[in-house]
């Protein structure tokens, strides 16, 4: 099992649920996770001019998570599809390959160019724009056409879960941004558009997507799909709120439209008077959040709603409660000491 990008949210939680079955599991990225998962192996590695992979002859199964910004949707394509390439070369070189799993999401639909349509489905009609998620599939398939192994694209949404140094992970936006709140004695605001705070949304939690993602390697039923992937309900910000102020100890605040790449540019030095009062893990403050990323989330004033009816038809039925999570992992983020505790002055 090679997983490329164990470094992020996603991969990382792909790599621990295939090392809990007893999978050899091999993550690749180009420097090591400060955090890397038990049972995982690692190696150093420029997908976009992959060496080898020493003591490595097995790999049969490729799951894809690595990621490149590189600016406007056009620009995306090329160094997306290298990358793509690069891991197949690798994982071809190193085994015999038979199965790809491949993470799209709701870019596909349209999600960052405005409202789209709701519930979307799979079977909704390519968009017209530039989008390195159809060129990446287009690849794969071809791929696995003429070298014989399977493929099975996944659609998440908002992927929420425990990992650090990997800022586009809507969790980590949240717990920056509540913890930076309670440290400074400010009610919890949210801070995007009237419309997002009412708007539908909906989340993939990161262990639910590792699970759908060992099911879409072993299951004939995943062969050429592609699979939305959500936690199976759908919340309205000014719903969760209250409970994510209590989760932080502070009280709800008015909503009030922020740019947070604006307000969180002169925080640091909270976060570092956090770290060293509570004996936080060092996590850099550039590491936590990608603040662009959550003032689009957070400003995206309308529905954003998958089917996940295919998915579940095909076999793969777990649901979990999106509110519910939120709170237990930022539990778990103070437990693993990522955040001080609730309601920590700096």
């Amino acid at each position: 099992m090679l997983v490329a990008g164990v470094g992020g949210v996603i991969g990382r939680h792909a790599a621990i649920e295939h090392a809990r079955r007893g999978h050899r599991v091999v993550g690749v990225s180009r420097r090591r996770p400060s955090d890397l998962p038990e049972g995982v192996e690692h190696r150093a590695v420029d997908l976009s001019s992959p060496g080898a992979l020493d003591g490595v002859d097995d790999v049969t199964h490729l799951v894809f998570a690595a990621y490149v910004e590189a600016g406007p949707p056009a620009a995306l394509v090329a160094p997306n599809v290298a990358l793509l390439e690069g891991a197949l070369d690798l994982a071809q070189r190193h085994g015999r390959l038979q199965h790809v799993t491949l993470y799209q999401g709701g870019k596909a639909y349209g999600a960052h160019l405005g409202a789209f349509r709701t519930p979307a489905k799979e079977s909704d009609p390519r968009l017209l724009a530039p989008n390195f998620y159809y060129a990446q599939e287009d690849v794969l398939r071809g791929r696995g056409e003429r070298d014989g192994f399977a493929v099975t694209m996944l659609r998440p949404e908002a992927v929420i879960g425990y990992a650090t140094g990997n800022p586009m992970n809507l969790l980590m936006a949240v717990a920056a941004y509540g913890t930076v709140c309670a440290a400074t004695g400010t009610p919890l605001a949210f801070p995007g558009t009237r419309e997002a705070y009412g708007a539908l949304y909906q989340s993939t939690d990161a262990e639910l997507l590792g699970r759908a993602t060992v099911w879409a390697g072993e299951s004939p039923a995943a062969d050429g799909e592609v699979f939305n992937v959500t936690n199976g309900d759908q919340y309205r910000w000014e719903n969760l709120w209250p409970r994510l102020a209590d989760a932080f100890g502070v009280d709800v605040g008015h909503p009030l439209r922020t740019p947070l790449v604006d307000a969180m540019a002169d925080k640091e030095p909270v976060w570092r008077r956090l770290v060293d009062r509570y004996g936080l893990r060092p996590t850099p403050w550039d590491d936590l959040v990608q603040w662009p990323f959550a003032d689009f989330i957070w400003s995206s004033g309308f529905d954003n709603v998958s089917s996940t009816v295919k998915l579940r038809q095909a076999g793969f039925g777990e649901c979990l409660d999106s509110e519910d999570r939120y709170v237990e992992l930022l539990e778990r983020l103070r437990a693993e000491r990522v955040l001080p505790p609730r309601g920590a002055r700096a």
